[in-house]
């Protein structure tokens, strides 16, 4: 049975070039980086290669790079150290209702050392404005993080009115880009971001690697204690491999994103004009515009979500429920709630993501398969 892969705001296949990138310092290149002898200093040129690579996505300088295990890592990072790092001046942080578990509870962490959070609401688009983020704002704020795009809607917030907003105040400003990185363009000097937080598992490179973008100036506390990589900052041998590999992934991705991004547009547009020809009363929870380009979010609240990705499993079609952090849960989309759905329809929602390797024939088979399968359900709980 042919299958189609449309979980990729879960995670993307490694590209074939980032594969070949990589091989050499998984084999004969496997020195490591920090040694001072000729086989680690092989290795230290790639690895500062990539991040020079990774650099030249955000329009940022390669020394403002520092490599991570991912999202989650980076997010807490950037949150918790700018939190801790500005303590003296207040305890007030930000963020939104909206935000991956990441942030959501990097802040919580933050509440039981005695900083107060607010959450922001969005619109029934998932929309932050930036009103209601200047009506937040207190003497004591001390960060705002606002996540660039949604991982469950694909909803792009107003990052750059966001962050000049607190920026106007004086607050430091982080967003979590995992969604966006590689997908749109990005550029941290004319948003005036102070800390972005990226993974490579999003864009085509390898899992287990991400990283955090510190703008110079911002000096967060040391993450982890050890040796002097990443500029003293956070100890450890660097996953080498994986770090080449997410900076080959990042290449590809700037290469690329015009097409790529003009090609999924399409690709989305035409899912969801076919969803809501074909299924009658469903909700398209991907706001209509400034969304990402490969992420389309349906409810069709006669199933859980769940009920229906097993479904479409058996079809060989991989979708989700949501946010693949929080698989298991009981409890219905932190994200669709906050935008005003109710129960029975943020518990009925289905994400279908695409990337570089998605087809119109995978869209053209979601079309037939869904439709079918939601109808099948429908008429079982008439009887």
């Amino acid at each position: 049975m042919k299958t189609i892969y449309a979980d990729n705001a879960s995670s993307t296949r490694i590209a074939d070039e980032v594969i070949n990138a990589m091989m050499p310092y998984l084999k004969d290149k496997f020195a490591n980086p920090s040694s001072y002898h000729s086989a680690g200093r092989e290795v230290r040129l790639a690895v500062e290669e990539a991040r020079r690579q990774i650099a030249s996505v955000i329009a940022c300088d390669s020394d403002e790079i520092y490599f991570t295990s991912g999202g989650t890592e980076s997010d807490n990072w950037a949150i918790k150290g700018a939190a801790r790092l500005c303590a003296a001046k207040g305890k007030h942080v930000i963020t939104s209702k909206i935000e991956h578990h990441a942030v959501l509870r990097s802040v919580k962490a933050l509440e039981r050392e005695g900083f107060e959070i607010t959450y922001l609401e969005t619109d029934e688009y998932g929309f932050i404005s930036p009103e209601s983020l200047e009506k937040a704002i207190r003497p004591d704020t001390v960060l705002v993080s606002v996540m660039f795009a949604n991982n469950e809607t694909g909803a792009i917030q107003p990052i750059e009115k966001l962050a000049k907003t607190a920026k106007k105040h004086g607050i430091l400003f982080h967003t979590d880009a995992v969604q966006a990185f590689g997908h749109i363009p990005i550029n941290v000097k004319e948003l005036d971001i102070d800390l972005l937080s990226f993974s490579g598992h999003k864009f085509n490179g390898p899992k287990g690697i991400g990283g955090l973008y510190i703008k110079r100036g911002v000096s967060l506390p040391v993450l982890i204690d050890g040796g002097n990589q990443e500029n003293g900052r956070r100890g450890g041998t660097e996953n080498a491999p994986a770090a080449i590999g997410m900076g080959e992934a990042a290449r590809l991705a700037a290469k690329d994103m015009a097409l790529q991004k003009e090609r999924l547009e399409l690709l989305r547009d035409r899912l969801i004009g076919g969803l809501a020809e074909k299924i009658p009363e469903c909700i398209i929870n991907t706001p209509p515009r400034n969304a990402l380009p490969g992420i389309v979010n349906v409810s069709i609240g006669v199933a859980e979500g769940e009920a229906l990705v097993l479904m479409l499993d058996l079809k060989g079609i991989f979708a989700s429920s949501g946010s693949a952090c929080m698989s298991g849960s009981k409890d219905p989309s932190h994200v669709l709630t906050a935008m005003g759905r109710d129960e029975k329809t943020a518990h009925g929602a289905v994400r279908f993501s695409f990337d570089r390797y998605t087809s119109q024939e995978d869209i053209d088979t979601i079309l037939a398969v869904f439709p079918e399968t939601v109808n099948k359900i429908r008429s079982v709980t008439r009887l």
